[in-house]
């Protein structure tokens, strides 16, 4: 039977273990992806085996902080942990929003572990034709 030795995976694992999981005073990190998709932004993050109830997402001027705590799963006493690789604990993200986006408007979905969060542009950041008066439009400035 082979074997395959990861020490940076154990490296990860004991810091995790020493350290201990993150806290809503020093939460660990969540991975993202963010893009525009036409008329809006799409921030999707990966939160597998999160409650949604375990999920807080907020916005306050253009800083959007999104919280999530991942739970132990419920064991009967007499269960021994065996190997634990999934993190526990909290973990959080901050993003500060451009001022083009409207942050009245986000929403959210949370599906098969994914978050995510649609953000309309705004309309005063939509590009709009300007049109041109001719020479006899303009007026003259009294001085």
């Amino acid at each position: 039977m082979l074997m395959r030795t990861d020490p940076f995976r154990e490296l990860d694992r004991l810091a995790q273990q020493l350290m201990g999981p993150g806290t809503w005073s020093r939460p660990s990190a969540m991975p993202m992806d963010a893009y525009r998709d036409g008329d809006q932004y799409v921030i999707a993050f990966d939160l597998p085996g999160i409650d949604p109830d375990a999920l807080d997402i907020d916005v306050e001027r253009n800083m959007l902080t999104v919280k999530a705590e991942r739970r132990p799963l419920p064991r009967s006493e007499n269960a021994q942990t065996e190997l634990s690789e999934r993190p526990l604990g909290v973990f959080s993200r901050q993003i500060v929003l451009a001022d083009t986006l409207d942050t009245e408007h986000i929403s959210a979905d949370y599906e098969a572990g994914v978050l995510t969060l649609r953000i309309p542009i705004a309309e005063r950041a939509k590009p709009r034709k300007i049109s041109l008066r001719g020479t006899g439009d303009r007026r003259e400035l009294d001085s």
